[in-house]
Formats: structure tokens, sequence, C-alpha cells
């Protein structure tokens, strides 16, 4: 493994790169979010946004103007969130991306957790983790390198590449070839959050039977119909996040063929994005369901496709979404929904 360095302005000195991964814990308010990323902003340049409750920022570059290191000014961060805004915070602190974000997650929340750029430090910090515990490794990934005996990041990282490369391909072997050595050349690209809606559901329990996903996915494009057409949306990609019970997560996008805030269209989306996941034995604790690339409704197109059902089905949506102004969001609900999801 090689250690990240930058060169900073005015002094010629290499430093080690310093990245910082934000979680701002039970944060709801997207407006709340776009001011502590303007916190974030006060510190460095680079600041990544995460929608929704996630930053990451580069801080090489900022700690000889703070005087401090990165440990401290990542504790003045949470500080500072804890008493403007009354919420808690966990930041990790590492040489890049990929591992602020592990550290991160590695332990209670509401903390500043720091992994030493240290070639023995890292690969003690990954021996023992799961295969998917890398970010970007999901169910399906970490089961094929199960049944090779590939079952932590330390016997990825003993397996020659080769071996990898034939097992996964050359890209995603090199990928993770990388990545279990603590390597990630993601740089941090500032960014601002792009205009999304997101819903989401927690099950009360590890949840691994599929008709009871496939029901709460059914009430959440549900939601984020209704939001879309209450507001006036329309949205060309789908996003859905699993999280699962060791906490990592799989995130999955797909495009429309064509904007739309039309529920059946949604689901039909979620369940093809939950069907790619292949979730047969992975115990899930929640779902997340996220709209992008929003447009205004009118100026969505829409395929004429002559269909009586079809027709049917969005006067019915109207009829529904008319109650549920009038009734309240819980007044109708698809049946197959669970009621605590709906």
């Amino acid at each position: 493994m090689t250690r990240t360095t930058r060169t900073t302005r005015g002094s010629g000195e290499a430093v080690p790169t310093q990245i910082l991964y934000v979680h701002f814990h039970d944060l709801v308010d997207e407006q709340l979010y776009l001011h502590l990323l303007a916190l974030l902003a006060e510190f460095t340049p680079l600041v990544q946004a995460l929608p929704p409750d996630a930053a990451l920022a580069d801080v090489t570059g900022s700690l000889r103007y703070f005087g401090t290191d990165a440990v401290a000014l990542a504790e003045r961060i949470r500080a500072r969130t804890g008493g403007l805004y009354g919420l808690r915070s966990t930041i990790g602190v590492a040489a890049n991306p990929m591992l602020a974000r592990m550290v991160a997650v590695d332990g209670p929340p509401s903390a500043v957790r720091e992994l030493p750029d240290d070639l023995d430090a890292v690969a003690a910090f990954l021996a023992h983790k799961s295969a998917a515990a890398l970010h970007g490794v999901g169910p399906a990934t970490a089961r094929t390198l199960s049944s090779y005996g590939l079952d932590s990041v330390g016997r990825i990282a003993a397996a020659p590449l080769g071996t990898l490369q034939r097992i996964l391909g050359a890209a995603a072997g090199r990928r993770l070839y990388d990545a279990a050595r603590g390597l990630d050349p993601t740089p941090v690209v500032p960014a601002a959050p792009a205009r999304s809606i997101r819903v989401e559901h927690d099950f009360p329990q590890d949840e691994l039977d599929r008709d009871r996903q496939r029901a709460v996915l059914l009430a959440l494009t549900d939601r984020l119909g209704l939001r879309l057409r209450a507001e006036e949306q329309a949205t060309g990609a789908l996003t859905l996040t699993v999280r699962y019970v060791d906490r990592s997560t799989t995130t999955r996008t797909r495009a429309l063929r064509e904007a739309s805030a039309h529920t059946p269209t949604l689901t039909s989306l979620a369940y093809e994005l939950h069907d790619r996941l292949g979730l047969q034995r992975a115990r899930v604790r929640s779902f997340a369901l996220r709209a992008d690339r929003l447009i205004p409704a009118e100026l969505a197109s829409r395929q004429l496709l002559f269909d009586p059902a079809d027709e049917r089905d969005r006067r019915i949506e109207d009829a529904v979404d008319r109650a549920r102004r009038k009734f309240g969001p819980t007044a109708i609900r698809p049946a197959a929904a669970p009621p605590h999801a709906a």
C-alpha cells in the first residue's frame, strides 16, 4: 500500500492526505442539511455532499491554517454541529474516503474516530472485516467471494490479483484488490446535493422475507409518488439503499425511460432494483428510496400508450390524491402495504 500525499501550496512540503467522513445523526430536514454543509465549508472548500445525512471533507490543506491536526479539527466540527444545531455526529478520519467511511461506522455513534495513515494499522483494521464491509461490495459479490473462501478482507488481501480478476472480472478484481489493501484513489469532489426526495423504512427486526420486503417497497413508492405529485415534480431516476444488520449498505440507481410521478411506474422500477440486488439470505434492517433528477411535472414528457388500463389507473390515482389531501395521507393506502410502512 502506498501513502497518499499532497504538496501544499506555497510550502513545497508533501503532507499526508486527511479526509473526514461526517455522518449527522437523526437528520431529516433538507434545509438543515444545507446549513451543515455550509458549516463544513467554513473549514475547507473541498466538501462533497452525500445526501441525505453525510458528507466528505478533505482538510489536508486546512490544517496549517487552523494550526491543528485532523482529529482536533473534527472535534471542533462535531462541537459546532452540536452547539449550533443540537445534532449528534460521528466523524471518521483517515487517508482516503473509503477508510474514513469504514472507521466512522466502526463503533457506537457520536464520536471522532481516527485510522492512522500507517501500513500496519490499516492492515490490522481491515484484516477481520467482512468482505461486505468494503464500500461497493454487495451481498451477491460477498456470496461469490465467500464461495471461494474469501470471506474476510484479510483473506482477500492475501489473494493474488489474478485470482480476484478471474472471479470478478478484470476491472472489478483490480478495484477489490486495491480496496482490500486500504487504497482508494477517489478524490473529494466539491458538490452540493442534487435536488431529491427521500423516503425510508426501518424494519422492526432483521427482515429476510422477500414478500414483506416488496410490501414495504410498495408503501415507499406510494409515499414517494404522493409527494412528487403534491409538489408537481417528476423524477428521472430512483435510488434504492439497503442497510444490513452489520450496518453496511448497498446502493443501486436506475433511470426511468421518461420522468414520472406515477406510482405504478415507480413501484415497477423499485421492484427491478430489488431483484437486481439478489437479497435471498440477506438480513435487511432498512430500505431508503430516493427520487433523483427532479424536474417540474409540466416539463415531463409522457408517451401515449392508448391503454385503457393505464388511463384508468391514472384517474384512480388522481381520485386517491384528492381524498388524501382532504382526509390525510393515511386515509387510503395500497392493500398489500403494511400499515406501519404506509
